[in-house]
């Protein structure tokens, strides 16, 4: 009797991951709207924060965003309307463009921040002992450096000479 093939651990582990992915997303959603923010508003003013001197390359911004140059240009004139970024152009090469984080921008996440951790608390990291959350962020990392190796150098590969 040959066994089910729907009743596979790997269907199941990816299944799991993805539902607990989009169940967190929407917890998680509510009060970053209300802030008027979406998730990928907030993930680029994440980034942007936590790089030096506020700012990164449009390119490599939208590397760690997942996104295309123009799926970020959108992101970031988005933001721009909002005084949350601001565009400069690069002093060593006329071709990059930075997006920075505004004054503006840094306030707002301060003021979402809390209550955003607290959510994630509440959804997540809470749900797990000290060793369990060790492991599981140990594991994540794995995975994303698999599927996105460029996330953990904190840029995006340099441009081909075709770009």
């Amino acid at each position: 009797m040959d066994s089910d093939p729907f009743d596979d651990p790997r269907l199941t582990a990816a299944g799991l991951f993805f539902e607990a992915h989009a169940g967190l997303t929407a917890k998680l959603a509510p009060t970053l709207e209300k802030a008027g923010l979406s998730s990928l508003d907030f993930g680029a003013l994440t980034r942007l924060s936590r790089s030096p001197e506020g700012q990164l390359r449009m390119t490599d911004l939208a590397a760690q965003l997942l996104l295309s140059t123009s799926g970020v240009t959108r992101v970031v004139d988005r933001l721009q309307r909002g005084g949350l970024v601001r565009r400069e152009a690069s002093a060593d090469d006329r071709r990059s463009t930075y997006a920075v984080l505004t004054p503006e921008g840094a306030d707002r996440l301060r003021e979402v921040l809390a209550d955003h951790l607290e959510e994630i608390e509440r959804w997540f990291t809470g749900l797990f002992t000290p060793e369990q959350l060790r492991d599981l962020v140990a594991g994540l990392r794995t995975l994303r450096d698999a599927v996105h190796p460029n996330a953990a150098k904190n840029t995006a590969p340099p441009p081909t000479a075709a770009e």
